[in-house]
């Protein structure tokens, strides 16, 4: 994985952990765009969720319009998310539009002048820190058509987002700690 992307990625990780941040206080755009520029992909196709507090739940850390209104209840049977969590394995989907999936989140805009699109292609990796699972990185391709989304996702890329997640962990875990009030 040699990306000058990765590498700023990894600058701003460290400077969250050494700064201490928690919870809400934490702004994953930065993270966001460079994991989107490495991929070659859209910053809105770019995913990252934690547990909640009570770990019932994942919650989108970004993109930034799902995080109020973005939690997935890990007892979901049709969530890659949660399968992905539970089961602790990284995955390719690249016709993710016809596998059945709940697609709530995707009809949610992204802004008020781009109108939302289908996913067609996806991975998916668990993010783990002390050899526990404390989340969940995606990156997609969105479009009308499997074809309009842009390249197939590969093994190679799927093992660059995998060391990308160890890069997330520790903010990841920050994420997930309530702010004190």
């Amino acid at each position: 994985m040699h990306s000058e992307h990765i590498g700023e990625l990894k600058k701003w990780a460290a400077e969250l952990v050494r700064s201490g941040s928690s919870g809400d206080e934490v702004t994953w755009q930065q993270a966001a765009e460079l994991i989107a520029k490495h991929f070659g992909v859209q910053r809105h196709e770019v995913a990252v969720l934690g547990f909640t507090p009570d770990e019932r739940f994942l919650r989108f850390l970004t993109p930034d319009n799902l995080r109020p209104i973005g939690r997935i209840p890990l007892s979901s049977t049709s969530s890659l998310a949660v399968r992905t969590a539970r089961e602790q394995r990284a995955e390719v989907v690249n016709h993710f539009s016809v596998v059945p999936h709940a697609s709530v989140f995707e009809a949610v805009p992204i802004n008020e002048s781009q109108r939302c699109e289908a996913i067609q292609k996806i991975m998916s990796s668990p993010v783990v820190y002390n050899k526990k699972v404390v989340g969940v990185a995606q990156v997609s391709r969105k479009g009308n058509s499997s074809a309009e989304a842009g390249p197939d996702f590969t093994p190679a890329q799927l093992r660059e987002l995998k060391a990308i997640t160890d890069v997330l962990a520790p903010c990841v875990v920050l994420s997930s700690t309530p702010t004190p009030v």
